[in-house]
């Protein structure tokens, strides 16, 4: 197996981005936006589902725990996940609105659905931090990772480890949901590397990035081309990874072909130790969840925010959003003790439980 390329420079970033002579006006859209800055700051966290580990693992408690430091105890995070409904979040923001937050974070479930409150916040004098996902609307801030580059890494890593039986069968691509913008840069990204150099056998968005919805889509890819023909299989993240390996595994594959996948979950990481999925993409949540949380206590105490982000994105309906995008890594067997186990994700004696110890001693996990 071929060891996966490692990590990404940040500078190689694949959202156009400004100069960060747009720092100034990240600042002047602080003071004008800064909201009441009596009693102690709140931060009205929103995150899109639960389907995911990492939102509720990492995300929250390191959001939390950031905000607590950056306010000596005092600032406090009032949390609410939508489990998927774009609806149920619109509401939550007017909750949050109502309530008087001092900043919103908003993970959108739907980039376009959440224009209209991301608006009304603006009218509100509450400044909004778009976490990981880039919401439309007058966004004040905005920190993820370099998401084209995320499915340039995976489509790179197949890539490679199908070498020159690149184009002796087919693949199946497994996006995610086309109302996560993320989605269509991951999209962009894979396509980026595999196109012309790969048959791509079958393409799917899957509905609301559930695994279910991939095990069903890859049952159907199987039928349609037949299991001999597939030979590799993209996989935007872990979750649908799991999906898409139980349909392989149903159909009776006798050897798994190579399955990408994203967000580093714990399962995702024991089926690589076990030698069912290729690769994750590892990225840093801390960095990400720190940056969000030093982006919303500086908007809410109306600081600028040109020492924090140095570049700018524009969206559909923003120019000049100040930005912190984080690097990513491609984590395969071969780096997972330099990785996730390194910088405390988790250590080897979770990922290496039951039927999956031996794996692990054979690669070294410690």
């Amino acid at each position: 197996m071929r060891r996966a390329a490692v990590a990404t420079a940040a500078t190689a970033m694949a959202v156009s981005l400004a100069a960060c002579g747009s720092a100034k006006e990240s600042g002047d859209k602080a003071e004008a936006s800064k909201s009441d800055s009596k009693g102690p700051i709140t931060v009205g966290l929103l995150l899109p589902e639960n389907q995911t580990a990492r939102y509720e693992k990492f995300d929250k408690p390191l959001i939390e725990k950031k905000v607590s430091e950056l306010t000596d105890g005092t600032g406090k995070v009032v949390y609410a996940n939508a489990k998927q409904d774009a609806t149920t979040q619109n509401q939550q923001v007017d909750t949050m609105i109502t309530n008087k937050v001092s900043v919103l974070m908003i993970d959108a479930v739907d980039a376009k659905a959440i224009k209209g409150s991301v608006q009304k916040a603006k009218e509100a004098g509450i400044p909004v931090v778009a976490y990981d996902r880039l919401a439309e609307g007058p966004i004040d801030a905005y920190t993820s990772f370099d998401n084209e580059e995320v499915g340039r890494v995976q489509g790179k890593a197949l890539l490679d480890e199908l070498g020159d039986k690149a184009k002796s069968g087919d693949i199946v691509m497994m996006n995610g949901a086309v109302t996560d913008p993320n989605a269509a840069l991951f999209k962009k990204g894979a396509h980026s590397a595999l196109d012309g150099k790969v048959n791509i056998g079958k393409e799917y968005d899957t509905k609301e990035w559930k695994p279910d919805n991939a095990n069903a889509n890859m049952e159907g890819a199987i039928s349609a081309l037949g299991k001999n023909k597939i030979i590799g299989v993209y996989s935007a993240n872990d979750g649908m990874a799991g999906g898409i390996i139980t349909a392989l595994k149903g159909a009776g594959f006798a050897k798994l072909p190579p399955v990408t996948g994203q967000d580093a979950e714990l399962a995702g990481v024991q089926r690589i130790v076990n030698g069912e999925q290729f690769m994750s993409v590892y990225k840093s949540y801390p960095q990400e969840a720190e940056i969000g949380a030093e982006m919303a206590v500086a908007l809410a105490k109306g600081e600028k925010l040109d020492s924090i982000a140095k570049d700018s994105v524009d969206s559909d309906s923003a120019k000049g959003i100040p930005t912190v995008l984080v690097p990513v890594v491609s984590l395969t067997k071969d780096n997972i003790n330099e990785t996730v186990i390194k910088d405390g994700f988790y250590t080897a004696g979770e990922i290496c439980t039951g039927k999956f110890k031996t794996a692990c001693d054979k690669i070294g996990l410690k």
